[in-house]
């Protein structure tokens, strides 16, 4: 009950919002919290960290120091500062991610949902591309292009990480695109006469969303970890400072053999952060895409809370 002064022309005082109302946009599962809140910090290491620390690149004076006041991470056997080219790299893996994973995004939607929708001779057409791109195996066919371009920067390797990795996800759209098809609001706007072209990206888009954002979520993943093991292996050219070829030179120089941990493990970690971060994402996203999963969630806490708590035992 609401209580106000019996005074004519009393201020009133102002309303509270609900305790959640403030946090309606947060993710109510945990495991997106945390995946968004890691790969927030990726990404603000990368795009403010290179302005704020020296030393990546160049020979400096203290070759192969140990983490110290001075070095925290290390240097590396020329003096260059291990923790400077860890967030200068972080910025080049995290484009590489982001620029493969949408090109492969734009090439499943496109060639997933136009012949998923359209059907006919285009969607057979579109579904012998993706079954031959499936068929081809996409590292050996990675490694060879990489390396008929020497390398190439981080732009060539995003083309060709995003032009290999796309023909699964087109064939998962293009499966839910037949099935929001074939719903009662594409029929009746279908039947009011509504383009095609608005159809797709009013009535059928906006239902494949969640998938659309598994599939991103992935590709980054895959291309995350592919330029990385190219970049190990000295394929993915030296240009170009990222995670991967930090693991790369400290393999050259023999840091594991010579003792220099600080060398390679901060790089792996990184990779292995990121990638459980994008990991949990995608788990919250595939219980959103699949209520199944979100409902067996939800039954399993019911029944953790309803269970009655154990009796500690006295000594």
């Amino acid at each position: 009950m609401t209580v106000t002064s019996g005074r004519p022309g009393a201020p009133t005082p102002p309303a509270v919002a609900a305790p959640g109302a403030r946090r309606r946009w947060m993710p109510r599962d945990g495991r997106a919290r945390v995946g968004l809140a890691v790969i927030a910090g990726f990404v603000l290491v990368a795009v403010v960290g290179p302005f704020l620390v020296t030393g990546a690149s160049g020979i400096g004076p203290d070759p192969l120091a140990p983490p110290s006041a001075q070095h925290w991470l290390g240097t590396t056997q020329t003096g260059q500062d291990v923790l400077a080219q860890l967030v200068v790299a972080t910025r080049g893996s995290l484009l590489v991610g982001a620029l493969a994973g949408l090109l492969a995004t734009v090439l499943s939607i496109v060639v997933g949902v136009v012949g998923g929708y359209v059907g006919g001779r285009v969607d057979e057409a579109l579904s012998l591309l993706s079954n031959v791109t499936l068929v081809i195996p996409s590292l050996p066919l990675v490694i060879l292009v990489t390396h008929y371009l020497d390398g190439g920067g981080i732009l060539a390797i995003s083309v060709v990480i995003g032009l290999t990795s796309w023909a699964a996800s087109a064939r998962v759209l293009r499966a839910q695109t037949r099935s929001v098809r074939a719903r009662d609001h594409v029929a009746a706007s279908r039947a009011l006469g509504e383009r095609p072209w608005r159809m797709v990206l009013v009535e059928v888009v906006p239902n494949l969303l969640p998938v659309i954002a598994a599939q991103f979520v992935f590709a980054v993943i895959f291309a995350i970890l592919t330029e990385a093991g190219l970049s190990f292996l000295g394929l993915g050219g030296v240009d170009h400072l990222t995670w991967g070829t930090m693991l790369y030179f400290a393999q050259n120089a023999q840091a594991l053999a010579i003792g220099a941990w600080w060398w390679f493990i901060p790089p792996g970690l990184a990779i292995a952060l990121l990638g459980c971060a994008l990991s949990l994402l995608n788990l919250s996203l595939d219980e959103v895409i699949n209520p199944r999963l979100r409902g067996s969630r939800s039954r399993r806490d019911r029944r953790a809370a309803r269970r009655p708590a154990q009796p500690r035992e006295e000594r």
